[in-house]
């Protein structure tokens, strides 16, 4: 078997296990349906994302499989990735904490529209990858990167991040937590500094980046920021 698909279904497999044990560990049963549904959405979602760069991008794959602070080379990005994963645990654990002694449960359409949004962040995600091949998971410039100025870069400069943010707004709906949508501001500060860090890095080793940065106003959210 191809190492670099070995790599993929070793961490697939891993993942799945982590996110298991954080969604059901906390909530101190199995029965906890809103947990299910949302480990089979988010693990057939990134299986897809999986699947469809190993048979289609294989650079992509590699660059994707890059995650986490270790490998980021500014100090700053190593802070605000441990500190994105922090997050994006908590919003898994206090949902199931939530279901366990019934704090603020969400109606059960709410936790389907949640699993929707997720899926609708998803498959924007990548849309993202589809345009650009040079989405790594860490911020690095390739040496034949070129500015991606179609698709979503069209309209944001950061689509990623727009993507997920709206992961982030799914989570708690799916997991059936209306407590946890509290923590959402803390969330978005994060995200706004790995992107004005990453704009930085851009603008000083991409060629034509400032450019589209002027033509392209908006970061985020189109016509707000």
């Amino acid at each position: 078997m191809d190492p670099l698909h070995k790599k993929a279904i070793a961490q697939g497999v891993a993942g799945m296990a982590v996110l298991v044990a954080f969604v059901f560990l906390p909530a101190g049963t199995w029965q906890y349906w809103q947990g299910w549904l949302f480990v089979a959405v988010f693990s057939l979602s990134t299986i897809g994302f999986t699947v469809h760069l190993a048979l289609h991008d294989r650079p992509l794959l590699e660059r994707r499989m890059n995650a986490g602070p270790q490998h980021e080379k500014e100090w700053p990005q190593k802070i605000i990735v441990s500190l994105i994963i922090l997050a994006f645990f908590i919003f898994i654990i206090l949902p199931a904490l939530d279901h366990r002694f019934g704090v603020s449960p969400v109606p059960a359409y709410m936790s389907l529209a949640g699993n929707i949004v997720i899926v609708a962040s998803f498959l924007f995600i990548f849309w993202v990858l589809k345009v650009n091949s040079y989405a790594a998971a860490n911020i690095s410039v390739a040496g034949d990167q070129k500015v991606i100025d179609s698709g979503p870069y069209a309209h944001v400069r950061h689509p990623m991040y727009a993507g997920a943010l709206w992961l982030f707004i799914g989570m708690p709906l799916a997991l059936g937590s209306w407590l946890t949508i509290c923590f959402l501001p803390l969330v978005l500060p994060v995200l706004i500094w790995r992107l004005l860090d990453e704009e930085k890095i851009l603008r000083r080793d991409l060629p034509g980046y400032d450019e589209y940065a002027s033509r392209v106003r908006h970061r985020l959210i189109p016509y707000v920021w």
